[in-house]
């Protein structure tokens, strides 16, 4: 094994480091929540990563995304996940999505995909997202923020949770009334990535069917059942 992943030990074996080579994940949102997720994965050596958003990065986006600085203001989010993510991880193919989920294309973006990411601030999307995994039989891992708190859940294919997690109309997600301070998509990214590597190399989540609530103003933790 190389020395770069010999720091994850046993938690993730030699055997599981070479089949995560051959693995692909779709990263929906290269935000907050997205950038993240994105650095983990390729730190972790899963082999082929997409980064798919259609937006750039603006000054308010400096508190919490850790793809932004203050030199790529202005700069493609996807574009700029390749770029550093090659400075990480040489040997991981990012490949860069420039466009927003929708139903035109979702399908299209994520085929071939072994586990999709829902890095989206779109509740719209997220639905989009969701409908397209379930179609082409991918695992979806599925986080959201708002101010201190935050969410996890895996969201196998015909299982259908955002429908009800989400049931009104509301298209923007609760971040935008809330705020999005840097620590809350810290916390949920980590957990996601642990979510999508767990899948990635065969263990079991108890995150199916579940849904990690986590308030880190109080640090009271939930996990909510929503049944098979």
């Amino acid at each position: 094994m190389e020395r770069r992943y010999e720091r994850n030990g046993i938690v993730i074996t030699p055997e599981e480091n070479k089949a995560l080579a051959a693995r692909k994940v779709c990263v929906a949102g290269c935000g907050g929540l997205g950038g993240g997720v994105i650095e983990g994965l390729v730190r972790s050596g899963v082999g082929n990563v997409v980064a798919v958003d259609g937006d750039v990065f603006d000054e308010t986006n400096l508190n919490r995304q850790v793809l932004s600085n203050e030199s790529n203001l202005g700069r493609s989010k996807a574009r700029e996940a390749v770029r550093q993510m090659k400075e990480i991880n040489s040997q991981v193919e990012v490949t860069a999505v420039e466009a927003f989920i929708d139903e035109s294309n979702a399908e299209e973006i994520i085929a071939g995909a072994d586990v999709v990411v829902d890095a989206l601030d779109s509740v719209g999307a997220r639905r989009i997202l969701e409908g397209a995994c379930e179609k082409q039989g991918i695992p979806m891992v599925h986080g959201a923020i708002a101010g201190w708190n935050g969410q996890v859940a895996v969201v196998m294919p015909g299982d259908r949770l955002m429908g009800e997690l989400y049931s009104g109309e509301e298209d923007r997600g609760a971040e935008v009334s809330t705020g999005n301070p840097y620590f809350t998509p810290a916390a949920v990214s980590a957990i996601q990535v642990a979510e999508t590597l767990k899948l990635l190399i065969g263990r079991e989540s108890v995150l199916r069917n579940r849904l990690l609530m986590m308030d880190l103003l109080h640090h009271q933790y939930e996990l909510i059942d929503f049944g098979e």
